[in-house]
């Protein structure tokens, strides 16, 4: 007979104890007791899948995301996915690291529809929610589910009374427990909730809200920006939100109407769209079937019209007192002819590759000659414009006026060079970090410089060139965008000077010639320069003086979102 310890017993008898007490789970045979602990751990971890009641916990597959010396930069690592059904509320617990550079280099919440990846054809953003009280919307915006960031509200304390927010919160933030709550309420909207607790004892806590789906599963990931995150806990609870106070409506704005409409063509609202504001600040589009047109204009009779559109529902859609407002339009002749009576800014376009260009229309002006002989500026809104050919030489812009009887075109010429080298595509839809120019090593001691002209949508500031300062491995030592702007452990030491008018700065740099100068002072550090002229011969200068590298191992690239450049 096999002789038994009283260890061994008590052992055996407090693993079968604990075993005895798993419902459901398999039973787990231990071979010795050094293997104890493991299988311990294996049943706490099937356990903690189990619903509790309310509670639903989730299995966090990578506990730590992003690399531990903050060196993931944007993008660069994700959480597990965590689908929220309609009616649950997800709760996120996990500490906070940060290279401390910048206020945004913390957390960043992604809440998206249900796909199977970020790289699926169909993956499309409700929005994306930084730490520091920022964020953007994304594809599920043009589904009818509209970012807001009015919505966004926080109590980060100016805590040394300097009149800086942020660096009071960078030192709080720096390894902060967080618990991040996404309520995917049954309501149609969605309510997150941060609440951070720094180690200083501080607490900051963070809210936003916007229209979701009611029924379709969202999802939630965080992402890093030069940070990174220690998962602890993820589960699912009910929602907290079945009712959602109501407000009225306080204001309605209706852009893009048209200025004039042919004789015999009866819509007077064309592409137009209207912006309803509510008492809580929040706003959306509403549709014309939406709409209740008080003053409706009579379109058969020639000359000037005036409409006046109004609303009446409130935010969850009851009827209440309405909202209104006015734009005016002229009935013409029909158009017979177009001419070109002043060409636009750009005449003259840079290309490289691509199968077309976007025609830029400012300062165009286009004269229509109507039926009854007289003539009249026909507003760009109302015209179509083709693609220039991505051809060298002389090529055209074919101007067109589509009216209720027959459709007339004029053709505007410009001119084509062709550059050296391109980074972007030409329909501007070139995402951030997606596109990058070649690496350009500046020796110890010399300078490089490149001379492009810029093409942009215009939309943004930082939809403009951008500069990557690396090392050959691509070891970033900053970024520096062309709207006084960056980040990266280099950035830290960098003097910033500039003289932009900030009011015209996104406006203006469709066209721009921009010269960069990266200077490699050969005393590990290093400046990066931009000389702009705008099209209307404004000149600008962006510096970046004093960015800390290694002189012995310095590159730079472009980068590009929204735009593209043609280097020369």
């Amino acid at each position: 007979m096999t002789k038994i310890t009283w260890r061994t017993w008590l052992v055996t008898i407090w693993a079968i104890v604990t075993l005895a007490g798993c419902e459901g789970l398999e039973t787990y045979s231990i071979d010795a007791p050094m293997d104890l602990q493991s299988r311990i751990d294996a049943i706490a971890a099937e356990k903690a899948k189990i619903s509790t009641g309310d509670t639903v916990y989730i299995d966090i597959v990578s506990a730590i995301i992003g690399a531990e010396d903050n060196s993931s930069g944007w993008w660069g690592a994700f959480s597990d996915y965590f689908v929220i059904p309609a009616n649950k509320l997800l709760v996120l617990e996990f500490v906070n690291h940060s290279s401390g550079v910048n206020n945004w280099n913390n957390w960043n919440l992604v809440v998206t529809n249900e796909v199977a990846d970020r790289d699926d054809t169909d993956y499309k953003e409700y929005f994306v929610l930084r730490s520091d009280a920022y964020g953007w919307g994304g594809g599920m915006v043009n589904q009818g589910y509209p970012y807001d960031a009015a919505l966004i509200a926080h109590n980060y304390p100016d805590l040394n009374g300097d009149g800086d927010i942020w660096d009071d919160f960078k030192t709080t933030m720096q390894g902060a427990r967080v618990t991040l709550k996404v309520d995917h309420s049954a309501t149609g909207n969605v309510f997150v909730t941060a609440t951070a607790i720094g180690t200083n004892g501080v607490e900051l806590i963070l809210t936003y809200q916007q229209p979701v789906s009611a029924t379709a599963n969202i999802v939630a990931f965080l992402v890093t920006d030069a940070s990174y995150f220690e998962m602890k806990k993820a589960y699912l609870i009910p929602s907290k939100v079945t009712v959602v106070e109501d407000v009225e409506p306080v204001s309605i704005v209706v852009e893009g109407a048209p200025e004039f409409v042919e004789f015999g063509n009866e819509d007077f609202w064309g592409d137009a769209t209207a912006t309803v504001t509510y008492a809580d600040g929040s706003s959306e589009t509403v549709g014309f079937d939406e709409l209740s047109f008080t003053v409706i204009p009579d379109m058969s009779t020639l000359g000037k019209k005036t409409v006046i559109v109004a609303y009446g529902k409130s935010k969850q859609g009851a009827y209440g007192p309405p909202v209104s407002t006015f734009y005016t339009l002229e009935v013409t002749n029909p158009v017979v002819s177009l001419e070109v009576t002043t060409l636009p800014n750009i005449t003259e376009y840079y290309f490289f590759s691509g199968d077309s260009i976007i025609f830029n229309t400012r300062g165009l002006v286009v004269t229509g000659t109507y039926s009854d002989g007289t003539t009249g500026v026909v507003p760009n809104a109302t015209l179509q414009f083709s693609k220039i050919p991505a051809l060298e030489g002389v090529q055209s812009a074919k101007i067109s006026y589509v009216g209720s009887t027959s459709t007339v075109s004029v053709t505007c010429p410009v001119t084509l060079v062709k550059g050296s080298a391109q980074v972007g595509k030409n329909d501007f839809s070139t995402g951030w970090w997606s596109e990058f120019s070649d690496e350009y090593a500046v020796a110890t001691g010399t300078s490089q410089t490149l001379t492009m002209y810029c093409y942009s949508n215009n939309l943004n500031n930082y939809h403009s060139p951008c500069v990557i300062l690396r090392k050959a491995d691509l070891t970033e030592y900053a970024v520096v965008r062309m709207d006084n702007f960056g980040w990266g452990t280099g950035y830290s030491t960098a003097t910033l000077s500039s003289d932009w008018n900030f009011d015209t700065f996104a406006s203006n740099i469709n066209g721009s010639k921009v010269v960069i100068t990266v200077t490699n002072h050969g005393n590990d550090t290093a400046d990066v320069v931009y000389t702009v002229t705008h099209v209307n011969g404004e000149t600008h200068f962006q510096k970046y003086e004093g960015i800390t590298v290694d002189s012995d191992d310095l590159n730079f690239a472009l980068v590009i979102e929204g735009a593209y450049v043609v280097i020369i």
